[in-house]
C-alpha cells in the first residue's frame, strides 16, 4: 500500500501545509506508535509532546494549528479523528463483503423463514425451528440461534455467538464472538438445605442499532423481558442479569455487572468494572465512573464515583481527606509527644 498525500488530502477535503504533497504513506498508527511511512492524527493539545516526538511521516492536524513536527508532512482538516477514520475505512483493512447463501455444513431446521438470496448463514451454524431472519442478516460460523428467535434486517452474528429460544433482535444489531443472549437468569431459592433453581421463562429483547461485545452475556428474564434499548453499545465481557432494562443510547464498558431487575435510564454512560445492585434505578443522562458500586437509586443528570456511588464532588472531597490522613496522624503524634514532654517537665 502506497498512497500519495495529495490523494489523502483530496479524500478528506484537507490542505497539505508542509512537506511534499507527492510523498507517500504505507500504513496507519497512533502518534506514539507510528514509524516512518505511517499516517497519524493529532486532535488534542494534551498530546502535543507526542506530536513533537512522533516518527510518523504524515499527520492530520486541526484547522489553524501552527506547531508542526520537524520531520513530518501535515494535512490540515476540520476533524482529524474523523478524517483519519475515513482514510482507514477507505484504504485500510476491509471487512469481508456480505455474500448471501447457506453454507453446506450449516444446520437449518425446516420452516425457518428467510430469503436465501438475502441472508448469509456460515459454516457449522445451527438454526432451530420457528426462526425468522430479516434480509441482509448474517449468521457467522458456529453460531447457534434457538427456536422462534426473530432477527431483524441487517443484523450480524459474528462467529460463535449464541441467541437462545424466543429472543427478539431488532434491525442492525451486532453480536460479537462469544456473546450469549438469553441464557437462564441466575435465580435460585434456598430450602431444605439446598438451592432450588427458579425457572426463567421470559425473553431478551434487543432493539435496533444495538452492538454487544465479545463474551458479553444478557440473561433471559424470569418472566417478561430483559430489555436493551435502541442505540445502546455494550463492550466486551459485560454481564447483564435477568429482567434488567437498559434505556436508549447508553454506553456500557467492559467488565461491568448489572444485577437482576435494575433499571438504567437513557443516555447513561457506565464505565469499566462498575457493579450495579439488583432492583436499583439509575436516572437518565448519568455517568458512572470506573469501579463504581451502585447500591441505591441514583437521580439522573449527575456523575457518580466510588463505593457506594455518590456524586463525584463529594467523593473527591472524601478521597482528599483520606489522602491527608498520614499527615494528620503524624501531627497528632507530634502534639502527643509535646504534651507528654510538658508533663515530664
Amino acid at each position: 500500500m502506497k498512497i500519495a498525500l495529495s490523494n489523502l488530502a483530496t479524500l478528506v477535503g484537507g490542505t497539505v501545509l508542509c512537506g511534499d504533497p507527492t510523498g507517500q504513506i504505507t500504513g496507519f498508527a497512533s502518534l506514539k506508535e507510528a514509524l516512518p511511512g505511517d499516517l497519524s492524527f493529532f486532535h488534542d493539545p494534551r498530546y502535543n509532546e507526542r506530536l513533537v516526538n512522533t516518527k510518523a511521516s504524515a499527520i492530520l492536524v486541526p484547522l489553524g494549528w501552527k506547531e508542526f513536527p520537524p520531520n513530518a508532512s501535515c494535512i490540515e482538516v476540520s476533524d482529524p479523528s474523523r478524517s483519519f477514520e475515513k482514510i482507514v475505512e477507505t484504504y485500510g483493512f476491509q471487512p469481508a463483503p456480505f455474500e448471501p447463501g447457506v453454507h453446506p455444513s450449516a444446520v437449518v431446521a425446516d420452516g425457518v423463514k428467510f430469503d436465501p438470496a438475502q441472508v448469509c448463514i456460515g459454516p457449522n451454524a445451527v438454526i432451530e425451528s420457528g426462526v425468522e431472519l430479516g434480509d441482509e442478516v448474517e449468521v457467522g460460523p458456529g453460531c447457534f440461534v434457538g427456536r422462534n428467535v426473530i432477527i431483524g434486517k441487517g443484523s450480524r452474528l459474528h462467529a460463535n455467538a449464541t441467541v437462545h429460544a424466543e429472543c427478539i433482535l431488532g434491525e442492525n444489531v451486532f453480536l460479537h464472538s462469544g456473546a450469549v443472549i438469553g441464557a437462564d437468569g441466575f435465580g435460585y431459592e434456598f430450602g431444605n438445605g439446598r438451592h432450588r433453581k427458579v425457572r426463567q421463562a421470559g425473553i431478551v429483547q434487543i432493539d435496533n442499532d444495538v452492538e454487544i461485545g465479545a463474551g458479553s452475556t444478557i440473561d433471559r428474564a424470569r418472566f417478561g423481558r430483559t430489555w436493551i434499548g435502541e442505540g445502546t453499545k455494550i463492550d466486551n465481557l459485560v454481564q447483564i442479569g435477568h429482567n434488567v432494562v437498559i434505556g436508549k443510547h447508553c454506553i456500557v464498558v467492559a467488565c461491568t455487572a448489572i444485577a437482576g431487575s435494575a433499571i438504567i435510564g437513557d443516555y447513561v454512560v457506565i464505565a469499566a468494572q462498575v457493579g450495579i445492585a439488583g432492583h436499583v434505578h439509575v436516572g437518565s443522562q448519568s455517568t458512572l465512573a470506573a469501579r463504581c458500586g451502585v447500591t441505591r437509586d441514583l437521580p439522573g443528570g449527575q456523575t457518580y464515583l466510588g463505593f457506594p456511588a455518590i456524586p463525584v464532588g463529594e467523593e473527591k472531597r472524601r478521597l482528599a481527606g483520606i489522602n491527608r490522613l498520614p499527615q494528620l496522624v503524624a501531627r497528632v503524634k507530634e502534639l502527643a509527644a509535646q504534651i507528654a514532654g510538658g508533663k515530664s517537665a
